[in-house]
């Protein structure tokens, strides 16, 4: 039995869409078993007169919420029966919980992460790696994406070894092929941090590196795994993102300035819905902090029910795999080697 610990609060549409997607996630995995934490009140309000296996799934009282305004070291000391706090407690103390999932506040999750729930032992420091569709149909993760702004050759290599873990046992992807995001494509090329990692990736044991990446390629399908700095990679999340929303608005608003082009959208309207669906990041779960004692998934705050159940069962596969357990392996193999 998968047991994982749900915060039910901190996003655009919780409880219900958190409430909803664990019922989602419990129907459609019979050898999971969640904790709900939050306002007790307000999530029983949601789960009345639904069908709930109560041996399945159980409500932890936790009143307060942290907001994703407020200062993430600040909140986890002056909110510990925040929603977050309290899911971050469960899981720290109860060796029967694997992980956590939680939509709320970023800062917070992985202040509280790292404080409390503590590193894989050999880990530097914990990193975000979320996922993007490719244009050959897959996906490609970005580690690091926002957890550390600075960072070293040895970080980047941890970070090169826990994203192609994670990818390997989540998704079944053999062999992830890795790249450094750098401004070209040859091996000389970028700041001296790239040039000095370059040729450690190279002769690293436990990836299949394939050179550098230029962020036009983030959804080529050529790469599994790009790693980066936790500034350079939520830059070219966002701003990949951000890009292919305007294009879509764009498209949208050529397709109602004529009547020729409404007919074609009309006739073509299978293709634009299976399209839609495959930019959706609803489909692709949330952003993994690869790195934790216990897994942790923090899904985007505007989550839905869909998205809320992605990002559990997510947490699901990894703990099925047992992703933790390869992950100290694989840095504990790493760090004897450089002996």
């Amino acid at each position: 039995m998968v047991r994982l610990v749900l915060d039910c609060f901190g996003g655009d549409h919780s409880p219900e869409a958190n409430v909803n997607g664990a019922l989602l996630a419990l129907a459609e995995t019979p050898d999971l078993s969640l904790v709900l934490t939050g306002d007790a009140e307000r999530i029983e309000a949601v789960l009345k007169d639904k069908p709930v296996d109560r041996k399945r799934l159980t409500v932890v009282h936790a009143p307060d919420v942290i907001g994703c305004d407020e200062t993430p070291t600040v909140a986890i000391k002056q909110k510990p029966d925040s929603s977050l706090m309290k899911a971050v407690e469960l899981v720290r103390t109860d060796e029967t919980l694997h992980g956590l999932v939680t939509v709320g506040s970023t800062g917070a999750l992985v202040a509280a992460a790292t404080l409390r729930i503590g590193r894989i032992h050999g880990v530097k420091r914990p990193a975000f790696c979320p996922l993007l569709p490719t244009m050959a149909g897959g996906i490609v993760g970005v580690c690091d994406s926002g957890a550390n702004v600075d960072v070293n050759v040895k970080l980047l290599t941890q970070f090169a070894l826990m994203g192609s873990l994670y990818l390997e046992c989540a998704y079944g992807i053999e062999r992830p092929r890795v790249a450094l995001l750098n401004i070209g494509a040859e091996a000389e090329k970028g700041d001296e941090l790239r040039k000095e990692a370059y040729p450690v990736f190279e002769t690293l044991k436990g990836i299949h590196f394939v050179g550098n990446m230029e962020s036009r390629d983030l959804l080529s399908g050529k790469y599994d795994l790009v790693v980066c700095d936790g500034f350079s990679g939520n830059v070219l999340i966002k701003s990949t993102e951000g890009a292919c929303l305007e294009m879509l608005k764009k498209l949208k608003r050529d397709i109602y300035s004529r009547t020729l082009y409404k007919i074609g959208a009309l006739l073509m309207k299978r293709m634009f819905d299976e399209e839609k669906k495959f930019m959706d990041y609803r489909s692709y779960g949330g952003s993994v902090l690869l790195g934790c004692k216990k897994l942790v998934v923090k899904g985007h705050g505007s989550s839905n029910a869909d998205a809320v159940k992605a990002c559990i069962l997510q947490a699901y596969r990894m703990q099925d795999a047992n992703l933790t357990e390869k992950i100290q392996s694989a840095i504990a193999s790493a760090a004897e080697a450089e002996k």
